[in-house]
């Protein structure tokens, strides 16, 4: 599939998708035109690196965690006790931010009087 459609199947930007590529993340086949040919590991690929991304997570520790994905699991060898060092760090960052945005909800719940009732949920 040409980048475009990667785009649109992931919602990444065509200019994200580049991006990826030169930071060794996606490596698209060329065709002999030039263009890139993503096959359907690309999609799962994109996935990956945003969750990644949205957690933190810097696109060279996510250049050396997605080799070692097998499936939906990602099995870090003994060969890399810092990225697990790394990665037990970036965790207790969300940790502590997710504590964080929870207090600040429940500050929010007591001014109101009660939690909030979002229909649907």
């Amino acid at each position: 599939m040409k980048i475009g459609e990667l785009s649109r199947r992931t919602g990444a930007s065509v200019r994200a998708l580049r991006y990826y590529e030169e930071q060794g993340l996606l490596a698209p086949e060329r065709l002999p035109s030039g263009y890139r040919d993503y096959d359907e590991r690309s999609v799962v690929t994109v996935h990956r690196v945003r969750v990644l991304l949205s957690a933190g997570l810097s696109t060279a520790s996510i250049a050396e965690i997605l080799p070692n994905v097998v499936d939906d699991s990602v099995v870090l060898t003994g060969r890399c006790p810092e990225l697990r060092e790394g990665l037990a760090a970036e965790r207790a960052r969300i940790t502590e931010r997710i504590e964080a945005l929870t207090a600040a909800r429940d500050i929010l719940d007591s001014l109101i009087g009660r939690p909030l009732v979002v229909s649907g949920r």
